[in-house]
């Protein structure tokens, strides 16, 4: 026979057996409680029971003993589930089970049929498989005063928006998710407090944050905090996100207005679909401001904002965007650097792609396919500031940004759209962190009375100050023209600001354009000669000239910039100047944590 004693001070409780019963191995024998605990007093083998020593409701000091039983073998089993289903469980399950979109079978079905994707459909295609953890999930609106619970549980999932970290290919990030099918994307009291938790936690390691926006602005009915606020205008979110100093991704489809286009557009990188419009106010608030009625889809179509600049990369759909998302999230990253080396453009290409004829435009795009691995190119703003092509490359495995006049728009010459695409574009590289190549062919900036009337002065100068507070290596490559103030702004301020500052043999440099300083310098000179024929004639000697002093060859043995390099070897000099860069001479901020 064995007698199981009391091991601690307690109460008994409950008695579930009684003498003569048979019990299995792990059959509950009795239930004690101390300090508002239960604890189950099981049958350490099988047997049969002979003495009850304590009843219910007994004090126990501890050493008692409690039951005897004789050992046996006994045909019971213990079941898995001796308590059945558990409420608590039940209740967990059915509540984790309305964040699901099955449990919102017709809204996913309209959300199909329109094109679009659901919140978390995103969010799964975004992350790798499994590594997603939700924040806030069990969120919901605060109208817990005007409607019931349960009601609140299965239609204002999440309070409208997904908050979590994952990875994406192995690289840590956050995401947030505005959920359209959730009151229309409006940003109600606990979506903003998931919004704000989220940043922080971003923080925290320095994470890229992905943002989906979608739909509208503040919701006004969320009733809980009536008593509380009239306006909510101290909602630190906005705050929060524009601080954030990481890399921020935007994601924008379908309507996209008023708060959650503001969220947008403090993203550094912004994509948009196809099926896209983003606008700082939707109909309710043109109409509720007095200035008409207006269709949703009059407001910022994708056709218009790729055009003002308003999105940097336009894709075809929500899958496209993701999908662009993860290529840019990947880009500080190295590839294998002898592999892409090897699969590298043939050396002929880049020599081919200056005419030879100084006066025939060319297309810089393709020196752009030349320099970079084959496929990496990615163009952002391509029908915005159509003077400055700005994107990411590889060279050699090493992510880039690039930044190059483009001599198909106005000759090469920058005016206000491009200065303000290419200094928005040196900003967005030092914050996540990219070295940038500048592809120099400029007559400088573009003149006239015409341009100042759009502020040219204004935007010109946005290009010297992001240039002079960008922090990441710099290489500056002049393909051809260099001129004037353009060209220094090209090189960030100055051919001795590059860590390297290098030119093709086709380069050619001067304070102005060649034609124009003989034509203003030489003004007297010329004007000087009667026969025109001779007037012509030493006008173009002068010209011939400036452009063997400005030549490349010339310019560099003064030391005007660093060398003049084959254009065939163009990825090599940019790889190998990169490699000597020190990490701590430039902004690492977030290089590390990505």
């Amino acid at each position: 026979m064995k007698t199981i004693k009391a091991e601690n001070p307690a109460i008994v409780s409950e008695i579930r057996v009684a003498v003569g019963d048979e019990v299995a191995t792990g059959t509950v024998l009795l239930v004690t409680e101390l300090m508002k605990m239960q604890h189950e007093i099981r049958a350490g083998e099988s047997g049969v029971i002979t003495s009850l020593h304590v009843s219910t409701g007994d004090e126990l000091r501890g050493g008692e003993p409690l039951i005897s039983f004789e050992p046996a073998e006994v045909s019971l089993q213990v079941s898995q589930d001796t308590q059945g289903q558990r409420l608590d469980f039940s209740e967990f399950e059915a509540r984790m089970a309305l964040l699901a979109d099955s449990s919102r079978a017709k809204a996913v079905t309209k959300r199909h049929q329109s094109g679009g994707r659901t919140a978390r459909e995103n969010i799964e295609d975004l992350f790798d498989p499994g590594s997603f953890t939700e924040y806030g999930a069990l969120a919901v609106a605060a109208q817990r005063t005007k409607r019931p619970l349960s009601e609140l549980q299965s239609r204002t999932q999440g309070d409208g928006i997904i908050c979590g970290t994952g990875t994406v290919q192995g690289r840590p990030v956050a995401a947030m998710a505005v959920d359209y099918m959730v009151i229309a994307g409006t940003q109600g009291y606990n979506h903003h407090r998931k919004m704000d938790r989220l940043i922080e936690r971003a923080g925290r390691d320095n994470l890229p944050i992905v943002l989906f926006a979608e739909g509208g602005g503040g919701r006004p009915n969320d009733y809980d905090m009536a008593p509380l606020m009239v306006a909510g205008l101290n909602v630190p979110s906005f705050r929060h996100f524009a601080a954030y100093k990481g890399p921020k991704i935007g994601i924008a489809a379908g309507l996209c207005f008023a708060g959650n286009a503001a969220l947008f557009g403090l993203c550094n990188l912004r994509i948009a679909t196809q099926n896209s419009w983003i606008g700082m106010g939707g109909p309710a608030m043109i109409e509720g401001g007095g200035l008409g009625i207006v269709q949703a889809h009059d407001i910022g179509p994708s056709e218009v904002q790729k055009a003002n600049g308003v999105i940097d990369l336009l894709c075809a759909d929500e899958a496209g965007a993701v999908a662009a998302a993860k290529v840019l999230l990947a880009l500080p990253h190295m590839d294998d650097a002898d592999e892409a080396d090897q699969a590298g453009p043939p050396v002929v290409a880049l020599r081919s792609v200056v005419p030879a004829d100084l006066t025939r435009a060319y297309d810089m795009r393709e020196a752009l396919d030349a320099l970079a691995d084959p496929g990496s190119f990615l163009e952002l703003r391509r029908d915005f500031g159509q003077g400055m092509i700005t994107g990411f490359i590889r060279i050699k495995g090493q992510a880039f940004g690039v930044l190059a006049n483009n001599p198909l728009h106005l000759g090469g010459a920058i005016d206000a759209p491009a200065g303000d695409k290419g200094a928005r574009f040196l900003q967005l590289c030092d914050a996540w962190g990219l070295p940038v190549v500048t592809l120099c062919d400029t007559p400088g900036f573009m003149v006239g009375p015409a341009i100042e009337e759009t502020g040219q002065v204004a935007h010109i100068s946005r290009l010297f100050l992001a240039g002079a507070h960008f922090s990441q290596p710099l290489v500056t490559v002049i393909l051809r023209k260099a001129y004037g103030l353009g060209a220094m702004a090209m090189a960030g301020g100055g051919f001795d600001r590059p860590h390297y500052c290098c030119a093709w043999p086709t380069g050619e440099v001067g304070a102005m354009g060649l034609e124009g300083a003989v034509k203003l310098g030489h003004r007297d000179h010329l004007a000087a000669i009667e026969d025109p024929i001779e007037r012509e004639a030493e006008y173009q000697r002068l010209v011939a000239e400036l452009y063997q002093n400005g030549s490349a060859l010339n310019a560099a043995s003064l030391l005007e910039f660093d060398a003049v390099i084959d254009p065939a070897q163009t990825r090599e000099e940019i790889s190998r100047v990169v490699a000597t860069v020190s990490p701590s001479s430039c902004s690492d901020r977030y290089v590390d944590a990505w």
